[in-house]
């Protein structure tokens, strides 16, 4: 018997301690009504005291939320159209008007994404599909993300924090006509590439033979010159030579034409007494 009133007396305890106190942890915030009407909003974790069967406390996450968008359909500046896949990442950052205005995170949800469409569909309207899908769409979804904050943050106490793509695609029954006039332009733009390319070549091409021309003449030039002063400073030591000693330079050249007429094994038939072979004579005797 002792036990059951131990037992009942526990519940009653358990019962009234649930309906006086109230905890909100660390990824809550709560916002404490009483007929309806806002008394109190919590943002601390702590044990908090209410007043049991009028106050009624509403818990909302204090936590960074996901939103993620069914895949819609938008068209581009140069009129094409693409299906968009996005979502979003936003937190509750004014409990009490988060609660007067949507209520819940189910259809802040709904809220959300008509006006994160919205925005999409506005912003990515400026911009052509090469732009899109680009480099460029990193900054052009950091004006999406401001935009949908800035609707939101006034009017439901939400904090759009980022706004990505997840994917973006051509609609199958364009998919393969958008396919193929981009290919097109990529190989117009290649074949102007290759073209101007050419021309290029052609004109390097051109100047490198005309400096080759003109190397080469100045060279030559340069050689003739060389060789005329060279065959100049020779015959002037030939004459200077001659004028010394006639005997001696007529049988340095005699001796030089020797040399020339007698490498190839040639056999050459003249008189004896012919001049060239003087020298011949002179050393028999």
């Amino acid at each position: 018997m002792k036990g059951i009133i131990i037992f009942i007396l526990a519940f009653i305890l358990l019962f009234f301690s649930n309906t006086f106190f109230f905890i909100v942890d660390e990824t809550n915030q709560v916002v404490l009504t009483r007929f309806g009407k806002n008394i109190r909003t919590i943002t601390k974790p702590g044990l908090y005291i209410k007043t049991p069967f009028i106050d009624i406390t509403h818990y909302f996450d204090k936590r960074i939320l996901d939103y993620d968008s069914s895949p819609k359909e938008i068209i581009t500046a140069d009129k094409k159209n693409m299906v968009i896949d996005n979502f979003a990442k936003w937190k509750i950052i004014e409990p009490l008007k988060f609660y007067e205005s949507v209520g819940n995170e189910y259809q802040a949800q709904l809220r959300l994404d008509d006006i994160i469409y919205s925005v999409l569909r506005e912003r990515l309207g400026k911009y052509t599909l090469d732009q899109i899908v680009s480099p460029k769409r990193v900054k052009i979804m950091e004006e999406v993300t401001k935009l949908s904050n800035e609707k939101v943050e006034k009017n439901l106490g939400i904090k759009v924090q980022d706004v990505e793509i997840k994917r973006a695609d051509l609609p199958k029954e364009n998919e393969k006509h958008i396919f193929d006039r981009m290919r097109e332009e990529r190989e117009k733009q290649a074949k102007s590439y290759r073209s101007e390319g050419q021309k290029n070549a052609t004109v390097i091409r051109s100047e490198a033979d005309k400096k080759i021309k003109i190397i080469l003449s100045e060279a030559t030039m340069k050689a003739d010159i060389i060789k005329g002063e060279g065959d100049a400073q020779a015959l002037k030591i030939y004459a200077d030579t001659y004028n010394k000693d006639p005997d001696f330079y007529s049988f340095f050249r005699t001796m030089q034409a020797y040399e020339k007429m007698f490498t190839n094994n040639d056999v050459i038939i003249l008189d004896s007494n012919n001049e060239l072979f003087k020298y011949f004579k002179d050393y028999q005797k």
